[in-house]
């Protein structure tokens, strides 16, 4: 019987189910290398994505030319003389920088997406809470001694995040140097206009000042507000002593401000709490107590009372005061004042509060205050943002009173 060669074997594959088998093979192979570098695609275009997306930090403005100012000091070590070297600071916008934490420009464009945007209890808002009554700033030096002239130079460059000490949420700075002992002789730099991050780059030189007195000199820097109709605010001061330092050589130095040692770092605290109603454009400003605020009167109390302004654009809208609590440092006011204040005209309001001690026989006293607004300090600012996440629902918050 004749078989033919090329017929299947029983239970053997056939040529067509071997050619069937071998494309799907070959479909599957490639369908996997083709997914995996559309995966492989994909990380590599997300990387570069996500780079372009990095952004720069803001540059430092340009750097002015620095000034010099001269006190000599003759062996008697009396100043008979200062008087500034050619060469002239540039103008106050140049110095400007963009401040990262406090300046109401990083916030969203508009009022709506920040109320959508912002989130009660945030991490970010509680480190802001725990560094809000610590945080004045810093300030950058310098300080050496030319042994030849007899000379001590000063020079001051410039200084970050400087809390606002005006209602307008920012501050004129200027910093005072003092050699002490002695503060009968000071020198001054410039004031710096509506700047939180000043650049000063002024240089000081106490000349005819023998080395050996030198070491006996503790260096004193207090930044101060510059205030036209009154007292100059303080906000901050270092201090060095001068025996501590190489002063064979320029040495450049970043120091903490430290609360003022004239007592204006312990005002006292106020609890007040904010509710914006945006149905109603009102905010409800409700003033509930105080505690270890600072005695104005001889007798070690005080008689204080709360004003709360209303301020649009930096102009006086409305004034509203609790009633006087008598020869009491921690008083209980609970009193609500309620204003007319519609949702697009949030960003440029602010809510002054001032503790007052109440005296019949002179001028009132000022014990402290506090500025509310998207352009305060960071515990006034947080206190501002969660009045807006949380609308008709008023939220306390302690304040540090301020000078």
């Amino acid at each position: 019987m004749y078989r033919d060669p090329e017929a299947a074997s029983p239970g053997a594959p056939t040529r067509d189910v071997l050619l069937v088998s071998a494309i799907i093979t070959v479909s599957l192979s490639v369908t996997v290398v083709l997914c995996g570098l559309c995966h492989w695609c994909q990380r590599k275009l997300g990387k570069r994505y996500k780079n372009s997306l990095e952004t720069v930090g803001t540059p430092d403005s340009g750097r002015g030319r620095s000034e010099k100012k001269a006190i000599k000091l003759p062996t008697g070590g009396k100043a008979v003389n200062t008087a500034p070297v050619p060469g002239q600071t540039p103008h106050d916008e140049s110095d400007r920088r963009t401040e990262p934490h406090s300046s109401v420009s990083d916030l969203a464009n508009s009022l709506t997406s920040e109320m959508l945007m912002l989130s009660p209890g945030s991490e970010e808002d509680e480190v802001h809470e725990g560094c809000s009554r610590e945080n004045l700033g810093r300030i950058q030096f310098s300080v050496g001694y030319n042994f030849q002239e007899s000379t001590l130079t000063v020079k001051i460059m410039k200084a970050q995040e400087l809390p606002a000490k005006d209602f307008s949420g920012t501050s004129d700075p200027f910093v005072k140097i003092y050699l002490l002992p002695d503060k009968k002789h000071k020198l001054e730099t410039k004031v710096k206009r509506k700047n939180l991050n000043p650049h000063w780059n002024e240089t000081f030189l106490f000349e005819g000042f023998p080395y050996e007195k030198v070491v006996q000199r503790v260096l004193y820097l207090q930044v101060l507000d510059y205030d036209r109709f009154s007292r100059n605010d303080p906000i901050g001061e270092v201090s060095i002593p001068l025996n501590k330092v190489d002063l064979t050589q320029m040495q450049t130095f970043w120091k903490d401000l430290k609360p003022c040692s004239d007592g204006s770092g312990s005002r006292g605290e106020l609890l007040l709490s904010l509710c914006y109603n945006p149905s109603a454009n009102s905010i409800i400003v409700n003033i509930i107590k105080a505690r270890n605020l600072k005695a104005m009167d001889i007798g070690g109390t005080s008689d204080p009372y709360v004003k709360v302004w209303l301020m649009y654009k930096d102009k006086r809208v409305e004034k509203r005061k609790t009633a006087t609590m008598k020869r009491n440092l921690n008083p209980t006011f609970n009193e609500s004042f309620a204003f007319d204040v519609p949702t697009e005209k949030l960003r440029e309001t602010t809510i002054i509060i001032t503790v007052m001690d109440k005296d019949k026989l002179s001028r009132n006293d000022v014990i402290g205050k506090i500025y509310l607004s998207w352009k305060s300090g960071p515990g006034e600012v947080k206190h501002w943002k969660d009045m807006i996440a949380r609308p008709r629902q008023p939220v306390a918050q302690w304040h540090q009173l301020k000078a």
